[in-house]
């Protein structure tokens, strides 16, 4: 896997993870897997509950992750 960037909701309750695909397959799009998690008590210090992933065309994991910022989600270290 590839470096993963990470955004958390306003209210801290929430977090997405976008990594991207780093296996080349000659034929097949580049892609990115985009997964959400649950934060539970306080962010970095309890687990993530990881509640979705899905695997997206790499243009289309750049416009949900522009669409989030302006949304109000903000960029956050890996947790």
């Amino acid at each position: 896997m590839g470096k993963s960037y990470w955004l958390v909701n306003s209210k801290r309750t929430e977090v997405k993870r976008f990594i991207k695909n780093e296996k080349r397959i000659e034929g097949v799009f580049e892609y990115v897997f985009i997964e959400t998690g649950k934060i539970i008590g306080e962010l970095g210090k309890e687990p993530l509950e990881m509640t979705n992933s899905v695997s997206v065309d790499i243009e289309l994991a750049r416009e949900i992750y522009k669409r989030l910022l302006s949304q109000g989600w903000r960029k956050t270290e890996e947790v």
